[in-house]
């Protein structure tokens, strides 16, 4: 069974910058699809970037565009999640899952492994 483990997360005032790190137990050959979600206390879980393993294409959300950076080091089989410029409504617990892309897209991914997730709190 793959398993996903995060890292990275902390607490950081309004305007730093934190880098998530998802790796995975082994190569994920079944899947060519990974992402990071969020979730903060009383709102829905949402996604926040992902990337197509082969190829490299990405997609970030409008709240975080311009800001996060998705990437990825096949190698060392792990994902990436550069923040910077935080803010207070960037406090949630990230998460990253990994799945298959339909048609090529990064985004909303069918998602098979998940991350138990790292919590993430921005302070202003």
């Amino acid at each position: 069974q793959v398993q996903l483990e995060e890292s990275g997360g902390g607490s950081v005032r309004a305007g730093g910058s934190l880098r998530l790190s998802c790796v995975a137990s082994e190569y994920l050959y079944s899947s060519n699809c990974m992402a990071w979600f969020r979730q903060a206390p009383g709102k829905e879980r949402e996604e926040v970037a992902g990337i197509v393993t082969a190829g490299g294409r990405t997609y970030h959300a409008d709240s975080v565009k311009g800001r996060f950076t998705i990437s990825q080091d096949k190698i060392k089989r792990t994902l990436y999640l550069q923040m910077n410029r935080l803010t207070p409504e960037d406090t949630a617990t990230y998460y990253c899952a990994a799945g298959i892309s339909y048609g090529g897209s990064p985004r909303n991914c069918g998602m098979d492994y998940w991350g138990k997730g790292t919590l993430v709190t921005i302070s202003s």
